[in-house]
């Protein structure tokens, strides 16, 4: 018995990898992770894009937009009955079962809470993963902007509780990705510029999809409603060609 974890993508169905979709299509099930039970997340429509009506297609609800620097009990709860639906599934039927999930599996991906959830009730759980084409890759390339250049640094940093380790990150002058900062696009806005690097930040939202917004961070209002799942990335000063500091 098999849990794959697929990454679909930023939102695009057109951006599914060959491999996710082979794993897709050979499921016994694939869950998918949601907000509400009788509410289709992006995950899903990405599924459902290549899938369409398939009974296979299972919701699993997640607390995804809860905060992370409050209690964690309602977050740990559905972790715990999600795995339990998947190990029911497994137990039963065995096979190979997918959950698929935006971006990438293992990059900051509820699928490393679900397979270790799994993986403790069915110890005898192989688990597999299947990369994904990610929001900064795919900001990068509607923005029509190189992610990183010849030496440069890449650094990652989710601003769910501050924007202090993006503080830090601007100082080391690689290129430095925001993730998950909607709800603090102000402090994140602010921070960036400070910095000197606000006309260098491109903000995205809503990738892969029809309210998709992909534009310079510096026309971003500071009081925008952002999504929890936008994406900043901010490029560090470049020269002529190769010429990187």
């Amino acid at each position: 018995m098999r849990l794959v974890g697929v990454g679909v993508g930023p939102g695009d169905p057109e951006l599914l990898t060959l491999a996710a979709l082979r794993e897709i299509r050979a499921a016994g099930t694939v869950f998918v992770p949601v907000l509400a039970a009788d509410e289709q997340g992006r995950a899903e429509a990405v599924v459902r894009a290549h899938l369409g009506d398939d009974a296979r297609v299972q919701r699993l609800v997640f607390a995804l937009a809860d905060p992370v620097d409050g209690p964690q009990e309602r977050r740990h709860r559905h972790w715990d009955a999600a795995a339990e639906t998947v190990a029911q599934r497994l137990r039963e039927r065995g096979g190979s079962v997918v959950f698929a999930t935006l971006g990438d599996p293992t990059v900051y991906s509820t699928f490393s809470y679900l397979a270790a959830s799994v993986a403790e009730l069915l110890p005898e759980v192989e688990l597999a993963a299947v990369p994904g084409i990610t929001a900064m890759q795919a900001t990068a390339a509607q923005a029509g902007v190189a992610l990183t250049e010849g030496a440069e640094s890449l650094t990652v940093v989710p601003v769910m509780r501050d924007v202090t380790a993006l503080r830090e990150a601007l100082r080391a002058r690689g290129t430095v990705v925001a993730y998950k900062g909607g709800r603090r696009l102000g402090e994140l806005r602010a921070a960036i510029a400070e910095s000197g690097a606000l006309e260098r930040a491109v903000y995205a939202e809503h990738l892969g999809t029809p309210d998709a917004r992909v534009l310079p961070l510096s026309e971003v209002s500071e009081v925008d409603d952002a999504p929890y799942l936008s994406t900043v990335v901010v490029l560090p000063p470049r020269g002529g060609r190769g010429e990187q500091w």
